[in-house]
């Protein structure tokens, strides 16, 4: 009993032994759920996906999730995307509020405010895309592919930018023009590594600084209007 108890162990210690070779350089499914998601997927492994054309069922559920977010009380800007505030320069009468999104982070856009959609512009979709090299904030970004929504608030005319490679090119947008939408309402979604810019006049209050990390129609980020909540 003792002698098949040992081989039972043995074998398990080789077949777990034997898969952490197998998914080598990258987690072992045997421990993989309980890691973190920068760590259960690597960067590395995802950009291989991302040349393929393959995901783990598991990394797109985790990518796909669209958690339900509360925005705070109030009339400020939340953010329109989960991730890092990189840069907030000021061109003109415009300040370029941007936020770098991880392929870790929720994928899902927000509105800053309530409002009525002017407009939703698609921009970037060749190679040569003068418009967008312009901009401060697209320095890393020769190709960009972006949608731009414009939205009518009581702070003013504000737009969001979703902006994806020249490679991955998926947007999608849920907002039309002419259509009245709510803070924190959903607006459209980047698929893989993103940036959303949130143009806004340079005159409002910023209540974030660039390496702030920011979440999603919860992250007040700038002052907003009155009378739309």
């Amino acid at each position: 009993m003792v002698l098949l108890l040992q081989i039972v162990v043995l074998s398990l210690l080789t077949g777990a032994v034997a898969l952490c070779a197998l998914y080598f350089p990258y987690p072992s499914p045997l421990i993989r759920r309980w890691l973190p998601p920068r760590k259960r997927w690597p960067e590395s492994q995802i950009r291989m996906w991302l040349k393929r054309g393959e995901y783990q069922r598991a990394f797109l559920r985790h990518f796909y999730s669209d958690p339900e977010r509360i925005a705070p009380p109030g009339n400020s800007m939340v953010a329109p995307a989960d991730g890092l505030v990189t840069s907030a320069d000021v061109h003109g009468d415009v300040r370029y509020l941007v936020i770098a999104l991880s392929f870790w982070d929720m994928h899902v856009q927000r509105s800053p405010l309530g409002g009525t959609v002017l407009g939703v512009e698609g921009l970037g979709d060749e190679f040569m895309d003068g418009e967008g090299r312009g901009f401060a904030f697209l320095r890393e970004k020769s190709c960009p592919v972006q949608k731009r929504l414009v939205i009518a608030t009581d702070a003013g005319t504000i737009a969001v930018r979703l902006i994806t490679s020249i490679a991955a090119r998926r947007i999608e947008t849920w907002v039309k023009a002419g259509e009245v939408i709510e803070r924190g309402q959903r607006i459209g979604r980047i698929l893989l590594g993103s940036t959303v810019v949130l143009e806004l006049p340079a005159t409002i209050k910023l209540l974030v600084k660039t390496g702030d990390r920011v979440w999603a129609g919860e992250t007040l980020v700038a002052e907003g209007g009155v009378g739309r909540e």
